[in-house]
């Protein structure tokens, strides 16, 4: 796991055709918008969160954000202990973001 800032994060996701965006926010912060090209899964969930983790593919690297970066370092970690290798947390998450925002 890696704490990126915005800058570093944008930087980082221009250049990784490997990247999965995933924003584990609640359905009411994402109706607020979302960071393009983000998959929600719902940190909340527990062991729905859990079960739709282990369907994404390991091998990929997954930049995630909640609303402002501690849930975010939390998924990290649970997906670090099953199995995911590349794993960045947005610092300050959607609250700090001054990048592009669209409506889900």
């Amino acid at each position: 796991m890696a704490d990126l800032t915005q800058e570093q994060w944008k930087a980082q996701l221009e250049n990784d055709g490997d990247a999965f965006i995933l924003d584990v926010r609640t359905d009411a912060e994402v109706a607020e918008g979302i960071i393009p090209e983000s998959n929600q899964i719902d940190i909340y969930k527990g062991q729905g969160f859990l079960q739709e983790l282990e369907e994404l593919d390991k091998s990929k690297n997954y930049y995630i954000y909640c609303r402002s970066g501690n849930r975010s370092g939390q998924a990290c970690s649970i997906m670090n202990q099953l199995g995911f290798e590349n794993t960045y947390n947005l610092v300050g998450g959607f609250n700090d973001w001054n990048g592009e925002v669209t409506n889900n």
